[in-house]
């Protein structure tokens, strides 16, 4: 039985399906306790900041129109303020679609069926959706292996995966303010914006999950603000700000924060006196196995020589080229 659109889900049926972390496992590098109470924080007053969901889902969605198909039953998985519905409004791409988010406040808030669900244990049955969409949500989860196996295992077999999440390079800037900052007044450094995936790992990731044709590219988005303090706020008020588990616990010295706007302004200010933020986006694509899709052929099961095709004479290993 499939969900039909319609308004969110009561909030009985929006219980999460969340358990404890208590482990102190080295392997858990981000505080999702911390990120859960962000989220819906952020949900009271999304609309103020959601411009970079907006833009990410719309270039995910805009992937789609790649794909000459059409998807039954399709998850949104960190959903957010319903950005990817919107774009998807008005394509006949997908017929139905389930909304799935950390947050209470983003779930409840949703246009059409929801649950709150965490990315690190996705509670779906497996072969359950035909797609599954995820835009600006996977850099969040400590286990992003663990993670694209469980999205490969609730796609049906020949089920579709796209994912956007920002990437290494983003907030470069200001990594470098701060860690100048930092270094400058306090003598060391911490940890103070989260570390996210690489874009070289990013296919290999996909194969290790088990999807077939994977494929990860990336994009940068560059935003301008009136200053550093400013980009922080917004972070801050996104639920986006720094969540390393080993992250130094209390208020940020104003005197670091100051001197890092400060160099900010220095090192990356435009004419128009206002500063860029760089964020990058990974794009992840791969497909839930299936055995119509097309396979690499087996070591020398061609049927024609390379040689052949280029015109040109074929030597074997160690024959010496003559030259004229």
């Amino acid at each position: 039985m499939r969900p039909q659109e319609g308004g969110p889900l009561p909030a009985a049926a929006l219980s999460p399906y969340i358990p404890t972390v208590t482990s102190s496992d080295p392997l858990l590098v981000f505080d999702r306790a911390t990120l859960r109470l962000r989220r819906e924080r952020a949900a009271h007053a999304w609309e103020r900041h959601d411009f970079l969901k907006r833009e990410i889902a719309e270039r995910l969605v805009d992937r789609l129109g790649d794909v000459r198909r059409t998807f039954p039953l399709a998850l949104d998985l960190g959903s957010h303020g319903d950005e990817v519905a919107t774009a998807l409004a008005g394509r006949a791409t997908v017929e139905h679609l389930v909304r799935a988010d950390l947050g209470r406040g983003f779930a409840a808030r949703a246009r059409g069926p929801a649950v709150v669900a965490d990315e690190e244990f996705l509670p779906f049955a497996p072969g359950r959706f035909d797609l599954v969409l995820s835009a600006m949500d996977l850099h969040w989860v400590n286990d992003l292996p663990g993670t694209l196996i469980q999205i490969a295992r609730v796609l049906k077999p020949d089920g579709l995966f796209l994912g956007a999440l920002l990437g290494g390079a983003t907030l470069w800037q200001l990594r470098q303010a701060l860690a100048a900052a930092e270094s400058e007044i306090d003598g060391g450094l911490s940890p103070r914006v989260s570390p996210f995936a690489d874009l070289r790992d990013a296919a290999g990731l996909l194969q290790r999950a088990g999807f077939a044709l994977p494929v990860a590219d990336s994009e940068t988005i560059d935003v301008e603000y009136e200053s550093a303090l400013a980009l922080m706020r917004d972070l801050s008020a996104m639920g986006e700000s720094n969540l390393v588990a080993g992250r130094r616990r209390g208020l940020t010295g104003r005197a670091v924060l100051l001197r890092a706007a400060e160099l900010y302004g220095e090192r990356f200010a435009r004419p128009s006196g206002r500063v860029v933020a760089s964020f990058e986006v990974l794009f992840l694509h791969g497909w839930a196995p299936h055995a119509s899709q097309p396979r690499p052929l087996k070591p020398g099961s061609a049927a024609h020589r390379l040689a052949e095709a280029l015109g040109t004479a074929e030597l074997s290993a160690g024959e010496k080229v003559e030259r004229s």
